[in-house]
C-alpha cells in the first residue's frame, strides 16, 4: 500500500459509484467498472509519486475513461464517437 490517503479516495469513490449507479454508467459506459476504478488508483498513486494532489482533475478521470474506450473503438473501425458523460461529451476519433 503506497499511501493510506489514497486508499481512503478510492475507496470513497468507488463508494459514491455504487451508491450513484447511474452516475458511473453516464461516464463510463459499458466499460468494465474494476478496471475503471483500478485506472483511477493508478493515476491516483502517480499524481501522489510526482508531488501532486492525490485527487484526481476532471480532465484525468476523462482522460482514463478516453484509454479505456480507445482498444474498443478500434475494434469497431468507426470513424467517430460521442461518449457523453455529466462531465460533458468526449469525442473519439
Amino acid at each position: 500500500m503506497k499511501n493510506i490517503d489514497i486508499e481512503i479516495y478510492i475507496s470513497n469513490l468507488i463508494s459514491f459509484f455504487e451508491n450513484n449507479p447511474n452516475d458511473l454508467i453516464s461516464l463510463i459506459g459499458d466499460l468494465q467498472k474494476n478496471e475503471f476504478y483500478e485506472k483511477l488508483k493508478q493515476q491516483s498513486e502517480k499524481n501522489f509519486d510526482e508531488g501532486k494532489d492525490i485527487i484526481l482533475s476532471r480532465e484525468q478521470i476523462v482522460n482514463i475513461v478516453v484509454e479505456l474506450k480507445i482498444p474498443d473503438i478500434k475494434n469497431k473501425n468507426i470513424d467517430k464517437i460521442i461518449h457523453k458523460t455529466k462531465f460533458g461529451d468526449i469525442i473519439l476519433n
